[in-house]
C-alpha cells in the first residue's frame, strides 16, 4: 500500500466559486491599495473566478494571487508607463503612450479602466489610440493615477474617448486636472474639442464643472464683451458645449425684439464662484511644462526628415560621383562573398 501523501495549498490561491456560479471579480489589489470593483470587465475566464484579482501598479499585469505578485514585484522592470514623458509638474508626471507600440499595457489599462466605467467598450483594439497617463512620483517610481484615450485621428474632433481617475485618487482635484490637459492638447493642435458620447453620469459631471470654470474665468477677466465663437477660439471649447453650459448656468437670454441671444455676466456671482474653487487648492496644468509635439505633425516632421536626407543622399552622389561608384562596387563585392 503505497504512503498517503498530503496535498498543502494556499486558500488565498483558489477560486472562490460564488453562489450563482458567475464570474465576477469583486476587488482588485493594485499596489498598496484594495478597491472595490464597479463593473465586470472581461478578463480572460480564468481569471475572472477569483474575487480579487492582483494588478502590477507599473506595468498593469494582471495576476491570480498574493504569491504571484509579490514575486512579479520583485522582478518588474518597469517603473513608470511606457512612452514619452510629456509633463511634469512637482510631483505629477504625464506619459504619452501608443496603443500600436505598447499593445499589451494599453489592453490592460482598458481593462482595468472597464472595472470603473460603465460605457466603456473599448478593449483590445489599442493601436488606433493615444493613452495620456497620470502618475503620481516618489522614491519608488511612478504611480498610476488616472489616464484618458484619444483617437490619433479623430473625424467628430474628439479630444478624449475614455477617461478615468482611480478611485483612491478621486476628490483630488485629478479628474478636472486631467480633463485640462486634454484641452491644453487640443490648443497646441489649434483645434477645438469635445468629448466622446455618451459620458457617464460622474464624467457629465466632471465636464460640466470644468466646462464651467473655464468660462467663467474667461468671462472674468475679459474686459469686453465676448462671442461665443471668440469663447470657444480662447477655451478650445466647442460652440455646442459653450452653449449649453451657458444654458444651464441661466446665462444665455434670448432677446424677444429680434431674436437673438446674448451672454448675461454677473460678475459677482462669477468671482464668489471662482473663489470658491480656489480655495479648494486643487493642482492645474501649467502650460509652460508641456514638451509635446502633435501625432500628426510630429509624422509629418519625420517624413520631411527622411526627404531632406534622401535630398542630401542625392546632392552627395551628384556631386561625388566617384565616390557613388565605388560604395556601388562594394556593396556588390560583398554580396557576391
Amino acid at each position: 500500500m503505497q504512503p498517503r501523501q498530503e496535498i498543502t495549498f494556499d486558500i488565498e490561491d483558489q477560486p472562490q466559486i460564488f453562489a450563482d456560479a458567475t464570474p465576477k471579480i469583486r476587488s482588485i489589489r493594485f499596489g498598496d491599495w484594495e478597491m472595490d470593483t464597479w463593473y465586470v470587465a472581461p478578463y480572460p475566464e480564468e481569471y475572472s473566478w477569483y474575487p480579487t484579482l492582483y494588478i502590477c501598479e507599473y506595468c498593469l499585469k494582471y495576476m491570480k494571487s498574493k504569491y504571484i505578485a509579490d514575486r512579479h514585484k520583485m522582478k518588474c522592470p518597469m517603473k513608470h508607463p511606457p512612452g514619452d514623458e510629456i509633463y511634469r509638474d512637482g510631483q505629477i508626471s504625464i506619459f504619452e503612450v501608443d496603443g500600436r507600440k505598447n499593445t499589451i499595457y494599453c489592453q490592460n489599462l482598458c481593462l482595468l479602466a472597464k472595472m470603473f466605467l460603465d460605457h466603456k467598450t473599448l478593449y483590445y483594439d489599442v493601436e488606433p489610440f493615444l493613452f495620456y497617463v497620470m502618475t503620481e512620483i516618489n522614491d519608488m517610481g511612478c504611480h498610476f493615477v488616472g489616464y484618458f484615450s484619444k483617437e490619433k485621428r479623430s473625424p467628430l474632433n474628439y479630444n478624449v474617448s475614455c477617461i478615468l481617475t482611480l478611485p483612491i485618487h478621486q476628490r483630488k482635484g485629478y479628474g478636472n486636472l486631467l480633463i485640462e490637459f486634454s484641452y491644453l492638447l487640443t490648443k497646441r493642435e489649434n483645434k477645438t474639442g469635445s468629448p466622446e458620447k455618451p459620458l457617464s453620469d460622474l464624467g457629465l459631471l466632471s465636464y460640466r464643472y470644468y466646462w464651467r470654470n473655464v468660462l467663467f474665468e474667461v468671462l472674468n477677466n475679459s474686459p469686453d464683451a465676448l462671442s461665443i465663437e471668440e469663447l470657444s477660439r480662447v477655451t478650445s471649447m466647442t460652440v455646442n458645449d459653450i452653449i449649453a453650459t451657458l444654458q444651464i448656468n441661466n446665462m444665455l437670454v434670448r432677446d424677444e425684439e429680434n431674436g437673438t441671444y446674448r451672454i448675461v455676466v454677473d460678475k459677482d456671482l462669477i468671482k464668489n464662484h471662482l473663489d470658491k474653487v480656489t480655495s479648494k487648492g486643487y493642482p492645474r496644468i501649467k502650460s509652460e511644462n508641456l514638451r509635446w509635439t502633435p501625432f500628426i505633425l510630429t509624422r509629418v516632421l519625420r517624413r520631411v526628415q527622411d526627404l531632406e536626407n534622401e535630398r542630401s543622399l542625392d546632392m552627395h552622389e551628384q556631386q561625388n560621383p566617384i565616390d557613388h561608384i565605388n560604395k556601388s562596387l562594394d556593396e556588390n563585392m560583398d554580396a557576391d562573398d
